[in-house]
């Protein structure tokens, strides 16, 4: 069987999933880490008038022209209040916030101005030495400078950040319309699979591909169920994976998805639906198993089956399973971001498939190597920032550039 690229078995990938299209309406506060359903028209400016960036004095500028410039305060505008018509010749003391009166052009700093005088009871009927000349729109904020009425300020597909919602309130609205998150079951395969708390048995080892997965997709958005440690038979696999399929989108296991005599994913999704069994030309990694199981009332939810070794397990995850995921939501799924940087490394036995290596950034901006690369070692990922790129059949020499991908580029929204 002929091995995929990454890049392959990514784009078979992400050109059968489809976005969900799912909606609902939920408050702002719950809004965080959804993806946005409806495009946000803005129903005001944001600012709603001219306004002054600093505390200080608003003026015209045009009666200024050379510093030392003497104008009687006129007026006194606190933030919350609307100045009046500033006469020519005149000054209004300011403070940040509030708007901009009618036929001024400019404010000057408080830094900038030197009071001659005492203010009366209502903190005007002074005069200002102007030692600044302002140019016109000098420190004003515009009407409608950071949100124009009546244009979309936040398309479909966003991924809402606390930014986002930041702006979204901004615009005065408390709900949004948001993507249905995605549902996705998850279940392990492996007799010698103990769940913590639990006494080791005999030849067993401690699952800790449940609680990584879970997290990875608990940082997607999403809803899960964790179906837990499945027995290894047909029947017993069969059962939960139709179990499964009835009320989620995604089925994600971890383990079983070889062809041994006790590797029953590849028989048990092929008689519940359909399965495609990949090689795909990457370490850690390499086996990978993607189809449908069906449903009752003729649907189908999405499989994919990782392979069971912890590293293995994470890292076709991130490549894999969270882009597929992202297509569900409706996000996009352009290539992950990365960076060039110094390897301070040697790496000069190259394997014939793309490697993903976990590397630190050390103090000096350069990438240290965890020194056991075994897909079996986790702390490996736990110890690193992040992925090394490595090309199959590159060697990697201290001083090459190289790309790095962080960890929390995959790992969140």
């Amino acid at each position: 069987m002929s091995m995929k690229t990454a890049a392959q078995a990514l784009e078979t990938l992400l050109a059968q999933a489809k976005p969900t299209q799912l909606e609902e309406s939920v408050s702002l506060q719950e809004s965080l880490g959804r993806v946005l359903a409806q495009d946000l028209i803005s129903a005001v400016n944001v600012p709603p008038m001219d306004n002054t960036q600093m505390d200080g004095f608003v003026l015209r500028a045009d009666d200024v022209t050379e510093i030392g410039t003497v104008l009687p305060v006129s007026q006194r505008i606190p933030a919350g209040y609307i100045g009046q018509p500033l006469q020519a010749g005149t000054a209004a003391r300011i403070f940040t916030g509030a708007s901009i009166p009618p036929n001024a052009t400019a404010v000057v700093m408080q830094e900038d101005c030197e009071v001659i005088g005492q203010p009366d009871e209502q903190g005007i009927h002074y005069q200002i030495k102007v030692n600044h000349v302002p140019k016109f729109g000098e420190w004003i904020r515009e009407k409608g400078e950071d949100l124009r009425e009546n244009t979309s300020v936040l398309k479909a597909g966003t991924y809402l950040r606390p930014q986002e919602l930041g702006v979204a309130a901004s615009t005065g609205v408390t709900q949004l319309v948001v993507k249905k998150r995605i549902r996705v079951a998850l279940f392990f395969t492996g007799d010698e699979l103990t769940l913590p708390g639990q006494p080791l048995k005999p030849g067993g080892i401690y699952n800790s591909n449940r609680d990584t997965l879970i997290a990875c997709v608990k940082a997607l958005g999403c809803d899960y169920t964790d179906f837990g440690i499945v027995p290894d038979t047909l029947e017993a696999t069969r059962s939960t994976l139709r179990s499964a399929s009835q009320e989620h989108d995604l089925i994600v296991t971890s383990g079983g998805v070889s062809v041994g005599e006790e590797d029953h994913i590849k028989p048990a999704v092929t008689a519940e639906g359909q399965l495609d069994m990949w090689q795909i030309a990457i370490k850690p990694g390499k086996p990978l198993a993607f189809g449908t199981v069906r449903r009752d009332h003729n649907s189908s939810a999405w499989f994919m089956g990782l392979p069971g070794n912890p590293v293995s397990s994470f890292v076709t995850f991130l490549l894999f399973v969270r882009p597929f995921i992202l297509a569900l939501q409706g996000r996009e799924t352009r290539n992950e971001a990365y960076f060039e940087l110094e390897a301070d490394f040697d790496w000069l036995k190259p394997d014939r498939r793309n490697e993903f290596l976990r590397v630190k950034v050390n103090q000096h901006g350069k990438l240290d190597l965890f020194p056991n690369q075994s897909s079996g070692v986790l702390t490996s990922a736990a110890w690193g920032d992040g992925l090394a790129d490595i090309p199959a059949g590159k060697q990697v020499h201290q001083g090459d550039k190289i790309r790095f991908i962080p960890f929390h580029q995959l790992l969140h929204g």
